[in-house]
């Protein structure tokens, strides 16, 4: 089922398959997912590597494994940086033999050897994909503090807009840890005329150096209730897991209560953080009972 048509009709909840480093088999893979997919979500998203590393080859694979075997929707990562326009309509047409109908298209982390080919940036491959596939739903990503590349928050809305018009059918953001951030970046894309749905990006952190690395990376700042669980959690790996999981279910019950479009878990591939976080939200009553 297309992404949008179910954004249409409900807030929506979902999870996210996320090699660290790229390299899950489709076997490892597949015994998350259907652990996952018992949390009944929405979708579950599969990420990808660009340039013919990693798990890019078995994106598609995984993604139809999802639909097939565990019963749930899937979205396809896909980035432009180190794809020839040949590989983008090989991977779309892989996904519709398969009966994938939603795809993430993303530009892609700049990196040694991943370069722009046939597409520099994300609106170009959205634009060619709603060409080539105008039946597939296509999300993009928008970033509540603004790309770390952006020169401002401003100008990081325009690329929004831009991805808009190319024919994107919802957004979904990257990770943040200040929930009235959002609440501001949601109320300047209200003013910049941007009306396709926004799911939020929620990553429950499991340890001090892990939040760390992903702000650095991310560019998300790092609050001081933040901080102040971390001390109070210590050095001890299961406080620092409690602390980061406690505090992404607190973020979660308030995004639910203020009307988001949907809620998306960077679950690391943690089925067990992914439980948590929807106990919390049948327990809020953004979810219902399974």
């Amino acid at each position: 089922m297309r992404i949008s048509s179910i954004l249409a009709q409900r807030q929506t909840f979902s999870f996210e398959i996320f090699p660290p480093r790229g390299d899950l088999p489709i076997e490892q893979a597949m015994t998350i997912a259907g652990q996952m997919a018992e949390q009944h979500p929405d979708w579950i998203s599969v990420t990808f590597s660009a340039g013919g590393s990693g798990n890019s080859a078995a994106t598609g694979a995984i993604a139809a494994q999802i639909q097939r075997e565990a019963h749930t929707n899937a979205l396809a990562h896909l980035t432009c940086l180190g794809s020839t326009r040949t590989d983008v309509d090989s991977f779309v047409s892989e996904l519709e033999t398969n009966g994938v109908e939603n795809v993430l298209a993303l530009r892609g982390d700049r990196a040694p050897g991943r370069e722009a080919l046939d597409f520099a940036h994300a609106n170009e491959l959205i634009a060619h994909l709603k060409n080539m596939a105008p039946n597939l739903c296509v999300g993009a990503a928008c970033y509540p503090e603004g790309h770390v590349e952006a020169p401002s928050l401003a100008a990081d809305i325009e690329q929004i807009k831009a991805k808009q018009d190319s024919g994107a059918d919802f957004l979904v953001t990257q990770l943040f840890f200040d929930n009235e951030l959002f609440y501001r970046f949601r109320e300047a894309c209200v003013r910049a005329r941007i009306k396709i749905p926004i799911v939020v990006g929620i990553m429950p952190f499991t340890s001090t150096k892990q939040i760390q690395r992903m702000a650095f990376t991310c560019g998300a700042s790092i609050p001081a209730a933040v901080i102040k669980r971390l001390i109070a959690a210590g050095d001890d790996a299961g406080s620092q897991a409690r602390a980061g999981i406690e505090y992404a279910c607190e973020q979660l019950r308030d995004l639910a209560a203020n009307g988001v479009d949907g809620l998306h878990i960077y679950s690391m591939n943690k089925p067990s953080v992914a439980r948590a976080t929807h106990d919390a939200l049948v327990e809020c009553g953004y979810l219902g009972r399974i």
